[in-house]
């Protein structure tokens, strides 16, 4: 038995497009998943029963080509489930972030915008605050990637991480896109080095396989790194959700 400072917070990804779920390797969404299936309102509410206390909603038609056909879905999911919606994927503009707050989203998580248009990210920051807020930060080789991925910038994440951590930032969604859906394990420096660098806290997301990743970042609380994004790895039942769960909230690894 190996005991951990605090409890790790385990968030199930539901990515959509086209109005259903699909599975996500590296930046390019895949259709046909079975195991997934098509209806990301009943999958929300199974992993409220699963005991999920937070859920990650990507949406890629938004991020794409900014529509806000899922929007509705969206909406069906925060009022089918009673825990809060984090919600990722073409916000550029603070009426995108009213809307979506009004259909029942509690957080957005927002990355693009930063990169493409400072003042409108910081008004949207300044007027929700940084409890509604976070930065999404999409790594490719040390430099921040945008437009769902697609786009490789100049800009290093700790530089970008340093001018959002001054901004108010309180929280990072740290990626490396290159481990994102693959299931080979996982790469926490981009993580570590954000919470060690900025003092914020830092929700991991991308390539966790089974419970040893889980414990790994769980080493890694008192650094600030306090949760993890799941996706392709709880689709896939690479371990019993009920069990990682209890286990992981309970502060104990077997």
């Amino acid at each position: 038995m190996k005991s951990i400072q605090k409890n790790l917070l385990i968030i199930p990804s539901i990515d959509i497009k086209d109005g259903k779920i699909v599975r996500v390797v590296k930046e390019i969404p895949e259709f046909e998943c079975v195991e997934y299936g098509d209806d990301p309102v009943e999958m929300a509410m199974i992993w409220r029963t699963e005991n999920a206390k937070l859920l990650h909603i990507v949406d890629f038609d938004c991020s794409q080509i900014e529509s806000k056909k899922n929007f509705s879905l969206v909406e069906q999911i925060c009022k089918s489930v009673i825990i809060p919606i984090e919600f990722a994927g073409g916000v550029r503009r603070i009426s995108d972030a009213e809307e979506l707050f009004d259909i029942g989203v509690n957080r957005l998580a927002l990355g693009t915008l930063a990169i493409e248009d400072l003042p409108a990210f910081t008004k949207i920051l300044n007027k929700f605050g940084s409890s509604k807020i976070v930065a999404s930060l999409d790594i490719i080789d040390e430099f921040i990637c945008i437009r769902s991925r697609r786009i490789k910038t100049n800009v290093h994440y700790l530089d970008f991480a340093k001018k959002l951590s001054e901004l108010g930032i309180e929280r990072f969604i740290v990626t490396d896109v290159k481990k994102n859906g693959l299931m080979q394990g996982i790469n926490l420096d981009y993580s570590v080095n954000v919470a060690v660098m900025t003092k914020k806290k830092v929700t991991h997301s991308g390539g966790v396989t089974d419970y040893r990743d889980l414990l790994n970042i769980s080493n890694h609380i008192n650094l600030g790194v306090d949760s993890v994004i799941i996706g392709r790895a709880l689709y896939e039942n690479k371990f019993p959700c009920q069990k990682i769960w209890r286990i992981a909230e309970s502060g104990i690894f077997n």
